[in-house]
């Protein structure tokens, strides 16, 4: 099996990242973003779709924290995306239901090449900790077309805004694991009637 790890660097006047991601880890993470509980989230991303992850984000954080969550998720979907390679007898499909005590998210991943992004994610606080709630929808809305998928998430419940963030990051690291797996019956070709991906 080939080993799929990819590294991207992205430098702008807004932020400087580089990370890399093995998509075949153990949920091995070293993440500073400057934001702690966006680190935080994407520990739980890192841990339960165990994916071996490191990003480092340098950022305009004396602005606020959206240039710096905004251009992690490009630079993470981009690098799922080359981690991907030529998605070859992957699942390409990965969905779950997470609870959280009280929250209840669905994520469903599609790893299709055609970036879509849908959520009805609820907050009712502008922030938690050093980050901003309207930030969870912008960093996968980014994350979702740097690597070229179809990503939805769905509240059924949540009352608890931490509880709430924390489930979705959680619930997409599982949906991303089980999409990216391989199905040793597809015998190396493509899961797609179409001929690519």
């Amino acid at each position: 099996m080939t080993e799929r790890t990819a590294t991207i660097s992205r430098k702008t006047k807004e932020t400087d990242i580089t990370c890399t991601i093995a998509l075949d880890g153990r949920g091995i993470y070293d993440i500073d973003t400057g934001i702690g509980f966006f680190d935080h989230m994407l520990s739980g991303f890192a841990r339960h779709g165990l994916f071996d992850l490191t990003l480092h984000c340098k950022g305009d954080l004396e602005v606020d924290c959206h240039h710096t969550i905004e251009d992690c998720g490009i630079v993470l979907g981009e690098a799922i995306r080359k981690a991907l390679g030529d998605k070859k007898a992957i699942k390409r499909f990965g969905s779950v239901i997470l609870p959280m005590d009280e929250a209840l998210i669905l994520c469903a991943i599609d790893l299709s090449g055609r970036p879509y992004f849908r959520s009805d994610l609820t907050f009712t606080t502008d922030r938690i900790g050093g980050m901003d709630t309207e930030m969870v929808r912008e960093f996968f809305y980014s994350l979702s077309y740097g690597a070229m998928m179809n990503l939805h998430f769905h509240q059924f419940s949540g009352e608890n805004n931490h509880h709430i963030a924390e489930c979705a990051f959680k619930a997409f690291g599982k949906a991303l694991d089980m999409a990216s797996m391989y199905e040793e019956r597809l015998d190396g070709a493509l899961w797609t009637t179409k001929g690519s991906l």
